[in-house]
């Protein structure tokens, strides 16, 4: 991606440097890769894939943290993004007579306290509403890459703008309705709302890419690839299937990998909010 001279946001909470202490919990937003395994096997896929026990995960961080130069690139690299979503979304809520009120990125190693209850960087990058806050760990995408072999910029952004997108249907009204009727669901329907949802995140994910490219000519060749190929590793049926070996559709709850490169495709290439309706469809056609 083209970033030089991008601005970096002002809505980002940095907090590498504190000490946590909180046992690995997950939050109620979308996690872009560890709902799966945490709902089937009470783990974050990644932990599951490497035989770590998250419920026995605690923070260890101790004496005074210092960022990598890798690390601090990625923060630099994850300000940037933000920016560009502030900037794109502040844009389609004008056409929509609103204002868009961004969220806050918060930076944290091993553990985090968020306004959703505890989480350890096993939980993977997650949305909480209760304080519309985005929260990763950027060892993260080191993972991303080494246990997933998802790499590249653009594979890093969406990670990031999926996650808006979640804060983006919190201001909609769209999250916090589905998680409404969730709650009086069976399991297998509350499973398939929450697909509708993780789905629509990334439409949402790549309405942003569409829009930033238009205002920033941010995209370079290779980064389509980049994120078509995250989406495709982060489907249920692919996660499951590393996991154990076989899938189970009653359980998937954040898409296949066909479906979410759909949609994260149908933003790249449409740019029109109008056309990220994932309720409506029959569950079948999505």
């Amino acid at each position: 991606m083209r970033l030089n001279g991008r601005r970096e946001s002002s809505n980002v909470d940095d907090r590498r440097r504190r000490g946590g202490g909180q046992k690995a919990g997950i939050g109620i937003g979308g996690l872009v890769i560890a709902a799966l395994i945490t709902w089937l096997m009470g783990g974050n896929p990644l932990s599951v894939l490497t035989n770590v026990d998250l419920g026995n995960i605690v923070n260890e961080q101790g004496g005074t943290y210092e960022p990598t130069a890798e690390e601090e690139a990625l923060a630099k690299f994850s300000s940037q993004i933000l920016a560009g979503t502030e900037d794109v979304w502040a844009q389609e809520f004008k056409k929509m007579g609103r204002t868009y009120q961004p969220p806050r990125l918060v930076l944290f190693t091993r553990s985090v306290q968020s306004g959703c209850g505890g989480a350890s960087s096993s939980t993977g990058p997650f949305y909480c509403s209760a304080d519309q806050s985005v929260y990763i760990d950027l060892s993260f995408f080191s993972q991303m890459k080494q246990q997933l072999g998802a790499d590249g910029d653009f594979a890093y952004a969406y990670v990031i703008a999926h996650e808006v997108g979640h804060h983006v249907q919190h201001l909609l009204g769209i999250l916090d309705s589905a998680h409404q009727q969730m709650s009086r669901m069976s399991e297998k329907e509350s499973n398939r709302m929450s697909v509708r949802l993780e789905l629509q995140a990334d439409f949402f994910a790549g309405i942003w890419a569409y829009h930033d490219n238009r205002m920033f000519n941010s995209l370079e060749d290779g980064d389509i690839e980049e994120g078509l190929n995250v989406a495709s590793k982060i489907g249920d049926d692919y996660l499951q299937k590393q996991a154990q070996g076989y899938t189970v559709p009653d359980a998937f709850n954040h898409g296949t990998s066909a479906q979410r490169v759909r949609w994260l495709k149908k933003g790249m290439q449409s740019g029109n909010l109008n056309d990220g309706d994932t309720f409506s469809p029959s569950y079948s056609s999505l």
